[in-house]
């Protein structure tokens, strides 16, 4: 009888401590290899992250986990979220349903199966709970702990990243495993830095649908004819890797990026121009962005609570002090809110400030809603042309490459807005509102909007954009 014992301990410590033995001899399952790496990965680490294309069997791998994680632990807590609940419930939950039936009646036994949970039967302390991620309910993950924690997200892409941010004390519990699947649907967010920014965190996975055994050649072959290997499509659904850009950004990332890598000098007769962007209050900040011609002159600068009088002070200091022969032509500033009184000021003390109208007509109106949606598809235009250099200013290329465009029915182009930016989780886009500002003069000028300098040494406008 001691033997006995012995042996099912030994058994139960062996299946506790080995994720692939439980699948293969209590489930019943052969798990493809990527499967076997993804179990073996979990064993041995707590945060491990898989992106893939569509149909490689990751449900089928996320179900493995649950029921090992539950039939192996006392007490134990798991949370599975993804962005739907027909991903939850519809797919997941019917296919953990799916192999708990296949496994020996001892083991099956213990699992109380109801409509949102999974738990063990007389244990209202173990137990596997489905909870949907949206943006406004974003506490899926918040309130779980347990010294056996096993969180799962689904789909993580599309998961909204404050619900990681409500989520993250449960994923930091001691000894508490998370797994993140889905394909990588977006170029930004909390799933795409596990592979990037936060990679040391994460022991990160890809799988493709040519890695799989479940996926059938003829999918690979007509995704590929249809879209082409190139195409965002094919990268996020078969080859398992991220978008080159979502394809609603305005500024795509590898165009930012190879600006930054280039080799390029400003032309010393080219013209140096400012763009200010201005807050007074809030979490916003205002931004000063140097250009002269196809180089940004330096890391963008930014100051946060200033009142007009101080930031008039700050950016005449910053004149003052720049050469001679780098002071700029023109200062642009945007003047919804507060932003025409520091024009006004600036101009008093001598400096070329022009106030810019953003939200007003373009010059093009036939294809631009308004001045700023115009300003920034020529800052598109500016990177398209890969004859430009900007510094690897972190602010600046996050910002650029998040603000997402939109054709409306009348065929104009309307960049989304800060408040549309904030909604979606972002910050306003300051910098990269400086920085576009930049392009305000070229703008005039090719339309004839702009005379040339006046007496008070300020630039003269022609029409309602700029005053």
């Amino acid at each position: 009888m001691g033997r006995a014992l012995t042996d099912l301990k030994d058994t139960l410590l062996a299946l506790r401590n080995d994720p692939e033995l439980f699948v293969r001899h209590v489930i019943g399952a052969e798990p493809q290899e990527w499967q076997a790496e993804a179990l073996r990965a979990i064993a041995a680490e707590d945060r491990v992250c898989i992106r893939s294309g569509h149909g490689i069997g990751k449900t089928a791998f996320l179900s493995w986990l649950i029921l090992w994680w539950l039939l192996t632990r006392y007490p134990t807590k798991i949370v599975a979220t993804a962005n739907t609940a027909h991903q939850l419930n519809d797919v997941l939950w019917t296919e953990v349903d799916k192999w708990a039936r296949k496994m020996n009646e001892g083991f099956k036994k213990q699992l109380d199966f109801k409509a949102d949970k999974i738990s063990l039967v007389g244990s209202s302390d173990s137990f596997c709970a489905f909870r949907t991620s949206r943006r406004e309910n974003p506490e899926a993950l918040q309130g779980f702990h347990s010294e056996n924690m096993l969180i799962l997200v689904d789909e993580a892409s599309g998961v909204p990243d404050v619900v990681f941010q409500v989520g993250e004390g449960a994923m930091s519990t001691k000894g508490a495993k998370t797994v993140l699947t889905g394909n990588p649907t977006r170029a930004e967010g909390f799933f795409f830095d596990a592979f990037h920014s936060n990679r040391e965190q994460w022991r990160c996975m890809k799988v493709s649908c040519a890695d799989s055994d479940t996926v059938d050649p003829k999918f690979v072959e007509d995704m590929a004819e249809k879209y082409g290997e190139e195409s965002n499509t094919y990268r996020v659904r078969v080859a398992g890797e991220f978008p080159t850009q979502s394809d609603d950004v305005l500024v795509p990332l590898h165009l930012v990026e190879d600006a930054v890598k280039r080799d390029i000098e400003a032309s010393p007769t080219t013209p140096v121009v400012w763009g200010v962007d201005v807050s007074r209050f809030g979490g916003d900040r205002s931004a000063l962005l140097k250009r002269q011609g196809q180089v940004v002159l330096e890391k963008a600068k930014t100051w946060q609570g200033k009142d007009l009088m101080t930031l008039a002070g700050i950016l005449m200091m910053e004149y003052e002090a720049t050469p001679y022969s780098l002071r700029p032509q023109s200062i642009f500033i945007d003047s919804i809110g507060v932003g025409g009184g520091l024009a006004d000021r600036l101009s008093e003390l001598g400096l070329p400030a022009v106030s810019v109208a953003v939200s007003e007509s373009p010059s093009l109106k036939d294809k631009y809603t308004r001045l700023r949606d115009e300003l920034f598809w020529k800052a598109r235009e500016w990177f398209e042309a890969r004859d430009c250099k900007v510094p690897n200013d972190e602010t600046l290329i996050s910002e650029i490459t998040s603000i997402r465009y939109k054709y409306q029915s009348t065929g104009k182009l309307k960049v989304e807005s800060k408040d549309e930016m904030k909604r979606r989780g972002q910050r306003s886009p300051d910098v990269a509102d400086s920085f576009v500002l930049t392009f305000a003069y070229e703008g005039a000028t090719a339309m004839g909007h702009m005379s040339r300098w006046n007496n008070s040494g300020t630039i003269k406008p022609q029409t309602g954009w700029i005053v």
